[in-house]
């Protein structure tokens, strides 16, 4: 369990890292290049881009490892604390602090998220589902992302950062899905996953969700993008789950309410990190440094 522990949390702060690096190289890009796949293609050049996704897949082997020793439930939510480590961070960066306001706009959607989580502990359910099923998953996910991405060109700042970032958690969310299928096929050979058009529909999420997530960190903030992200992400994840496959949910009294509560606790954050004069001002000194750093490259 203490080597579960650490590994998710060594992965908690590498994704924050990580992430850092991915919005500061991003923040440098120009609003033409956003949604475009030009975007990724001009992101590959910049080194420090590649450490951020050299430190994002580090991540994952230690999330692995984590897995490996502990359950979900508890690995989860402890990875959740990249927030803590990722906000804080991306002020110092940009040599701001950070107030009462916005720190609790981070650490509730930190504890909100990692308690709604660890409370509701989906288990059980099937890996396979019929066409029908999967076709109301993909159509969901992208009438959102088509809803969402309008509305996020009609925002600025934080707004539109958290709103593209909205549309690229529900992708990732259903890219963990596929993912899932996938490694089931695998298990009747390489064959049988070669097969199956969940593989590659994977693949197409995967690069649409890290272009979505590229866009998002290049039109705001961190702490805009990355706390909707990481909320998006499993509730979309555990909401097919549940719907689709049959997976169960931990409920009653006081398991519900905690869930609740803690969905409630992260919509609370991140209106307050939204809403804030200090995030605001680092997307502005984001963008600055950004366009300095662009014109020195």
């Amino acid at each position: 369990m203490a080597i579960a522990v650490l590994a998710s949390l060594a992965a908690g702060v590498c994704f924050a890292v990580g992430g850092l690096l991915q919005q500061w190289a991003a923040s440098a890009r120009p609003d033409a290049e956003a949604f475009s796949p030009r975007l990724l293609g001009r992101l590959a050049r910049d080194p420090l881009w590649r450490y951020g996704i050299g430190l994002a897949v580090l991540a994952y082997g230690f999330q692995s490892l984590a897995l490996a020793f502990g359950p979900l439930s508890l690995v989860q939510p402890l990875i959740v604390a990249e927030l803590v480590f990722a906000v804080p961070l991306s002020a110092r960066l940009y040599r701001m602090r950070l107030g009462r306001r916005e720190w609790f706009g981070t650490l509730a959607v930190a504890v909100g998220l990692a308690c709604a989580l660890a409370s509701a502990r989906p288990h059980g359910g099937r890996a396979e589902a019929g066409a029908l099923s999967w076709l109301l998953v993909l159509g969901a996910t992208a009438a959102l992302v088509c809803c969402a991405l309008p509305v996020a060109r009609l925002l600025s700042g934080p707004w539109r950062a958290s709103v593209t970032a909205l549309a690229a958690g529900a992708v990732m969310g259903t890219q963990s899905v596929l993912l899932a299928a996938t490694v089931d096929r695998l298990r009747h050979g390489p064959l049988a996953a070669l097969a199956a058009w969940q593989t590659y529909a994977l693949v197409l999420a995967s690069v649409a969700g890290l272009l979505l997530i590229q866009s998002a960190f290049q039109q705001g903030p961190l702490a805009a993008s990355m706390t909707v992200l990481d909320a998006t992400e499993p509730v979309v994840a555990v909401t097919v789950g549940t719907a689709v496959f049959g997976e169960a949910l931990h409920t009653g009294w006081p398991v519900s309410v905690f869930t609740v509560a803690g969905l409630v606790l992260v919509v609370a954050g991140i209106v307050g990190l939204d809403s804030s004069p200090v995030i605001a001002a680092l997307y502005g000194r984001g963008a600055d440094a950004g366009d300095g750093r662009d014109e020195g490259g």
